[in-house]
């Protein structure tokens, strides 16, 4: 029996990405259409056979929510036309603020998008940077959690800043901090913040030592900007050298890039999982596509990818 060949496509929202990664992968991507009605239903269709292939199927999942509703379309869709496998390639879940009940009678609505794609038909997932690690236990099939880190360490090496400390914009980030210090054999802050709800940070306060240090804030998303800017401004108020801010996911809403103009960053540097609503002088993509390639290929060739992610502190 032949081996199943490899087709990667795209939903509409993440196109620009999966172009870069079937480049990288060294293949085309496969042709599909979206036929919209004038109501606002869509259908999308694969153009060409998928029959006993494994499907990779590139879509962030951020707003709006027809960007899900459409992924789970076409997986249903490889499904039907009996495509081997489909995995799922999901650079940026959404929902997954959404991982615990914070309050009584709210949904876990990361658990529920979990499985909406298995009963879909999803065989594998590959991501990057879920907002809580946990969440890869929500789903009943192989979960490939990739880390930015792979991606944002070479190029922090590359800054060779002088007086390097990493620092979390809160407390549940502090692993994620703390990961990065290991890496790059050097200490942590942490900035603890109080929230009055969803968005608006009430107060926040510095837990460490900045002074005439180059700090480096790690965080999985920057949303509104609101923390991240008050945790920048926290830490220069401290006395620190620089600041700097590295987050895979840029969904930058509401009033986030009026934020960053004033915000006292250096940089802030992003991953290309969630397109830029506008190019920004402080704002600095690097591509994510070198990196799901190189996956897919070890997938299909049931290689270690746990090796990806070992780097040296040298």
């Amino acid at each position: 029996m032949p081996e199943p060949i490899v087709s990667i496509f795209s939903g509409r929202a993440s196109e620009y990405l999966a172009q870069k990664i079937a480049d990288h992968y060294g293949s085309a991507i496969g042709k599909t259409i979206v036929t919209e009605f004038s109501d606002g239903e869509f259908q999308p269709s694969f153009e060409e056979n998928v029959r006993g292939r494994d499907v990779f199927l590139v879509q962030s999942t951020f707003a709006p929510t027809d960007n899900l509703f459409e992924l789970l379309m076409m997986v249903d869709a490889a499904r039907r036309a009996s495509a081997h496998k489909i995995i799922a390639v999901i650079p940026y879940f959404g929902f997954a603020r959404q991982d615990r009940k914070d309050k009584p009678r709210v949904s876990i609505a990361a658990k529920l998008v979990a499985n909406i794609l298995h009963t879909a038909g999803v065989n594998r997932i590959i991501t990057i940077d879920l907002h809580a690690d946990q969440i890869q236990g929500f789903f009943d099939m192989p979960v490939d959690h990739l880390y930015a880190s792979n991606i944002f360490v070479p190029y922090i090496k590359e800054l060779n800043l002088p007086n390097l400390t990493m620092a979390s914009p809160d407390t549940g980030g502090t692993r994620r901090a703390a990961s990065y210090a290991k890496m790059l054999n050097t200490g942590f802050v942490i900035c603890y913040k109080q929230r009055a709800k969803p968005n608006v940070v009430e107060e926040m306060s510095l837990i460490g030592d900045v002074t005439g240090r180059d700090v480096i804030l790690i965080d999985d998303i920057i949303d509104t900007a609101g923390s991240i800017t008050k945790a920048g401004e926290l830490i220069m108020d401290n006395g620190a050298n620089s600041v700097r801010a590295f987050c895979t996911h840029p969904i930058f809403s509401g009033q986030a890039f009026e934020r960053i103009s004033k915000s006292p960053f250096t940089e802030i540097v992003v991953t290309d999982t969630i397109p830029l609503k506008e190019k920004h002088e402080k704002i600095k993509v690097l591509t994510t596509a070198e990196l799901f390639a190189e996956v897919i290929r070890r997938v299909e060739n049931y290689e270690s990818i746990s090796s990806l992610f070992r780097f040296s502190t040298k």
